[in-house]
């Protein structure tokens, strides 16, 4: 009897598993996404080459990630996109992003 509701059980816990760890990776690409894009907006700011600061965020984020830089007047607006495929191989594909901004600084020019 225990062997029946075991094998009756056994794939939903491995569905919960599943989701346990998609929803962890989904999780852990937006906080590198969140730190990528935070870490190229302080350099946008400090008037970094548009070049090194897609180099910063692409250090940072997840593989396959890009970068926006938009000047906003006395602003740097950087906003950091990734598709990420939370379960490996199969094709679901999750898009995460996030964007930060930081005020340039002063003697600093434009991107």
């Amino acid at each position: 009897m225990v062997t029946a509701e075991t094998a009756v059980v056994l794939p939903v816990l491995l569905l919960v598993l599943a989701g346990a760890v998609a929803a962890v990776t989904v999780v852990g690409a937006q906080m590198r996404c969140v730190d990528a894009a935070r870490e190229a907006a302080r350099a946008a700011a400090r008037g970094e080459p548009v070049d090194v600061v897609h180099a910063i965020a692409a250090r940072t984020a997840p593989s396959g990630a890009g970068a926006v830089i938009a000047d906003a007047g006395d602003d740097v607006r950087v906003t950091v996109t990734a598709r990420i495929a939370p379960l490996g191989p199969l094709p679901l594909r999750i898009r995460v992003h996030a964007t930060a901004v930081a005020q340039r600084e002063p003697g600093t020019v434009p991107p």
